[in-house]
């Protein structure tokens, strides 16, 4: 007589788990890639989104402070200098009206505040400032973003820095410099931007 055997070629339930466990491990580690990849896009997004918006504002802020002057109601240029906050007064538009200019850190945004003069006599109505956010993350600490210098001439110019309380009229040369770092916790290093101002009005020589 003739014998048939059966033969069972499935998957024993040790194989179909062991299967899918390395499965598993392969979508975690997949995933890890994508996610650490991905955050590592933003990070780096996020710095060059940071330098360009502090190079425009250093640029704009040495633009309109170099041709500060005196206000349109007869003020000295610069008033109230401190290490995170600075008033000024220019004509940054096109019109005949030079403009009270406020820079001013609130938390981690430095914010730009102008005031146009009205009425009759002229006077700079605080609640008629307009302000803008002009740079984000900025993590300066105990670094000052607004430095100011002094000049000495005597046939060669001699710049040094002024301390507090700053006598206003003293002040020849102005620095702004930020430190912008939007996520601590995962940028590289922050960013830092920083320019020098020679105020053409105030000119030693």
């Amino acid at each position: 007589m003739k014998m048939i055997s059966s033969h069972n070629s499935g998957f024993t339930l040790l194989e179909v788990l062991v299967a899918m466990g390395i499965f598993l491990l392969m979508i975690l580690g997949v995933s890890s890639i994508w996610s650490y990849a991905s955050r590592s896009k933003n990070v780096i997004w996020e710095q060059l989104s940071a330098q360009n918006e502090g190079r425009k504002t250093a640029q704009d802020f040495t633009n309109q402070l170099r041709t500060a002057t005196q206000s349109s109601i007869g003020s000295f240029s610069i008033e109230s200098p401190a290490t995170s906050s600075l008033i000024f007064y220019s004509n940054i538009d096109s019109d005949s009206w030079r403009e009270r200019v406020r820079y001013f850190l609130v938390g981690s945004i430095l914010k730009k505040g102008v005031i146009k003069p009205s009425g009759n006599p002229l006077v700079y109505n605080s609640s008629n400032e307009t302000v803008t956010e002009v740079a984000h993350g900025v993590t300066n600490g105990s670094e000052p973003i607004f430095t100011y210098y002094g000049e000495n001439y005597n046939g060669t110019t001699i710049t040094y820095t002024l301390s507090y309380p700053i006598n206003v009229t003293s002040i020849r040369l102005i620095g702004i410099k930020l430190r912008l770092e939007k996520y601590p916790d995962l940028s590289p290093a922050p960013v830092w931007v920083e320019s020098k101002v020679e105020i053409r009005n105030l000119k030693a020589n």
